[in-house]
């Protein structure tokens, strides 16, 4: 769901809005421009040129975009655009013909040459971080130098773009289908980010099981070792460099079960972001999504019995088009003998250009907020349970922030920003 931070570059600005794989683009965009002398500034008004990456994945996001896109116009005047709404290009000149220029997601050269036709990079051999005429790493391989998280925990991006059909989701065409890094390049920017003072590495892709299925599980070459282009072998890799491995978008595929065995290790977190979105069968199929709510169960109790510390956390969404009381309350009772520990509830909201937005009649605004608010007070009570099962016992913290009478971190079953905090 939308997540955004703001920052700035100088001789230029940005924005960066969405999801923690928008994120990882705007750090990469941000790497190249600094290695060509750019550097940051406070805001807005100081830059010489503003980028904003955009998210356009629902319409409220859409919305969020283009505000961000007309102040930073209103402040600075030359504005370049960038990220999934990017690929709409007819959507941001509607609003915003005087934008200098509009590239889609994760086009990285695409904004270098939209920065360069206003403010050409520094040539000074004494000051510019790359030689005149040379050539950098591949991005594949080198991954981003400039972080916009804090230093402690990093994103590690596996892979791109989705090979499901969600009829609610517009990523494939946004992002196109999936596309799997090889496991040295993820091995290599992983290590360098781990030299760099990471803690916790935060594993994502659209579909983080389904790692490597593009490559027919490509193997390359990581210190003598061959390894793999598969999420197994890549997290026992991961998890040789002593920090935090924490997978997110784990969609319950079969060899999910193979990553049990490295949380018993204490090589992968004992933490599963499984992105599930409903229970009931009807909705389920209208969703085109995979599974059932009966085969989910079986998956998550087997992992549970191999895994007895392991930490769930899903998604769902309410409010469906064409979601019945009865699908509603099947999704209720589901969600009480399912017993996540973390869960995030969303509201439907169409999306351009998605199937879902003729399947049915569209649920009332009303009902969906009272179905939102049913849903979160039953799993406030799940989670409350599930917590209680703690207490008492001694739990490994991260540390986040160290104030002057109280420091606030994490334990192994909270990811950042989406989850809960120690005091």
């Amino acid at each position: 769901m939308p997540w955004k931070q703001r920052y700035s570059a100088a001789r230029r600005g940005a924005s960066s809005l969405g999801c923690a794989k928008a994120l990882v683009d705007s750090e990469r965009i941000l790497t190249e421009l600094r290695a060509e002398g750019y550097e940051l500034v406070a805001g807005y008004e100081e830059a010489e040129v503003v980028v904003v990456n955009t998210c356009g994945f629902i319409t409220p996001a859409v919305e969020e975009s283009l505000g961000v896109i007309g102040e930073a116009l209103q402040a600075n005047g030359r504005v370049v655009v960038t990220g999934c709404l990017g690929e709409r290009p007819e959507t941001i000149l509607a609003r915003h013909p005087a934008v200098l220029a509009v590239t889609g997601q994760a086009d990285v050269d695409g904004v270098l040459r939209a920065v360069h036709e206003v403010l050409p990079p520094d040539t000074d051999p004494f000051t510019r971080l790359r030689p005149a005429g040379g050539h950098a790493p591949s991005r594949a391989s080198a991954g981003p130098q400039v972080k916009l998280t804090p230093r402690h925990y990093s994103y590690l991006k596996i892979a791109e773009g989705c090979d499901h059909r969600c009829s609610f989701c517009i990523i494939p065409q946004l992002r196109g289908l999936q596309r799997s890094r090889d496991a040295a390049d993820v091995i290599f920017e992983a290590t360098r980010l781990v030299a760099s003072g990471t803690r916790e590495l935060l594993v994502i892709a659209q579909d983080s099981a389904a790692y490597g299925t593009d490559l027919h599980h490509r193997v390359s070459e990581v210190d003598g070792r061959h390894v793999p282009a598969r999420l197994p072998d890549l997290a026992r890799e991961l998890g040789r460099l002593g920090v935090w491995v924490r997978l997110h978008y784990v969609y319950p595929h079969p060899h999910v079960r193979d990553l049990l065995p490295l949380m018993a290790e204490d090589l992968l977190l004992p933490y599963l972001d499984v992105p599930l979105q409903h229970a009931s069968p009807s909705v389920l199929r209208a969703m085109r999504r995979p599974g059932g709510p009966e085969s989910h169960l079986r998956t998550l109790r087997a992992w549970r019995e191999a895994c007895p510390e392991l930490t769930l956390r899903s998604t769902f969404i309410v409010g469906f088009p064409g979601e019945t009381e009865t699908d509603f309350d099947y999704l209720l009772e589901w969600l009480d003998e399912a017993a996540l520990d973390r869960v995030g509830c969303f509201k439907y909201e169409p999306v351009g250009g998605a199937a879902a937005n003729d399947l049915a009649e569209a649920v009332p605004d009303e009902v969906k907020e009272e179905r939102w608010h049913r849903f979160m007070q039953a799993q406030q009570k799940i989670s409350a349970r599930r917590l209680k099962r703690k207490v008492g016992t001694r739990q490994q913290v991260i540390m986040d922030e160290v104030g002057p009478t109280v420091a606030k971190g994490r334990s192994m079953a909270d990811a950042p920003e989406i989850d809960g905090a120690v005091y």
